[in-house]
């Protein structure tokens, strides 16, 4: 087991009572907010490495007792009983503290847009498009996130050719950031009268959901179309032209929006091009960097085949880390926390065999 960085750790302390003292003065508004986000973005990293260190002291203490000769037999088995505790605590802490202590993206803590469109398979795609997108507004609700569908345009039979949401909560991209890829479908479509299993596939995209700080977007850069909103017929179909359509011109990348009004349409449609100039710019600065393409976990390439969904034997397979699940029913209702933590132990395992291997 590696030693932890004695000189970094101090630092952090440093830091934490630094930020401390300034909070404690009483600044502006603006100011304590930054001084505060930082300040809990330290607390569990602090936490831990006083525990650490108090484990430590214990542990210098109980060698101590158990060198006194002065000691009797009874006291050195209680001293190495205890000294056998406290190692063991101290290790899973510094395992814990080496996982805190591995560099942060900064889009983890942000929202995230969801975008999902059917892929080979027909109808079938689309409906399992429809799946996919029920079974992450599940689990959005299980976690106490917001889903705001921002585009959707429904399949012939069901289901969704392509929707795009916005998903808001704490740390919800951390969660859902390992889901881009192709998903596979195995299953016998309902519309088929032979029994035969149908392969099928949608395509994920997780984006974090960027702010303003985060992208600015010059208005020569962008070109705004209206038009007129086209539905399912009847009642459902626009007579104005409430669709928006941004052309974003340096990188060719095209949002519409046509599910509300005109106003609300430019400002959802503005908000997923944001998040995927945001989204570019962060593969960029990925595939600049050695390391992290080390620790990724197949979360870049969209074309990667990442997951399979086998109904008739009611398991899910996540290819990226060889992880099958036989409960299938209950992972498309939304209990993904199962996958989702073994993605995120794997891509921290990733990150630790990167730093070791300098």
């Amino acid at each position: 087991m590696a030693s932890l960085p004695t000189a970094t750790l101090n630092e952090i302390l440093a830091r934490f009572a630094h930020l401390e003292a300034e909070m404690a003065k009483g600044p502006d508004h603006a100011v304590y907010a930054k001084l505060a986000a930082e300040y809990s973005s330290l607390e569990e990293v602090v936490g831990a490495i006083r525990e650490f260190r108090s484990l430590e002291t214990e542990l210098d203490d109980a060698r101590a007792l158990l060198a006194d000769p002065g000691a009797d037999r009874e006291m050195r088995a209680l001293a190495e009983d205890e000294i056998d505790d406290l190692k063991e605590r101290r290790e899973g802490l510094r395992e814990r503290i080496q996982l805190l202590l591995l560099p942060k993206d900064a889009a983890d803590a942000k929202g995230a847009i969801l975008e999902i469109r059917a892929g080979t398979g027909g109808s079938e795609a689309g409906l399992f498009a429809g799946d996919l997108y029920r079974m992450y507004q599940r689990y959005a609700e299980l976690n106490r996130w917001k889903v705001e569908v921002l585009s959707a345009s429904e399949g012939e039979v069901g289901g969704y050719k392509e929707v795009i949401a916005a998903i808001r909560g704490p740390s919800v991209f951390s969660k859902l950031k390992f889901e881009s890829g192709v998903h596979r479908v195995q299953r016998v479509p309902e519309t088929e009268s032979g029994g035969r299993i149908h392969t099928s596939a949608a395509t994920v995209a997780v984006l974090p959901e960027a702010e303003d700080i985060d992208i600015d977007i010059r208005q020569e850069d962008i070109r705004i179309d209206t038009m007129r909103a086209s539905g399912a017929g009847g009642q459902h179909v626009n007579t104005t032209d409430s669709a928006v359509r941004i052309t974003h011109l340096p990188t060719g990348i095209v949002v519409t929006s046509s599910e509300k009004s005109q106003h609300q349409n430019r400002a959802q449609a503005m908000q997923v091009l944001k998040a995927r100039l945001y989204d570019m710019e962060r593969q960029k600065a990925d595939e600049e960097r050695s390391a992290a393409r080390k620790s990724q976990v197949g979360s870049g390439d969209r074309s990667e085949r990442i997951r399979t969904y086998n109904f008739p034997q009611g398991r899910v397979t996540d290819h990226r880390i060889n992880l099958t699940l036989y409960k299938l029913d209950r992972v498309i209702e939304g209990e993904m926390d199962e996958l989702v933590d073994a993605l995120v132990a794997e891509h921290q395992a990733r990150q630790l065999a990167a730093v070791a291997d300098g």
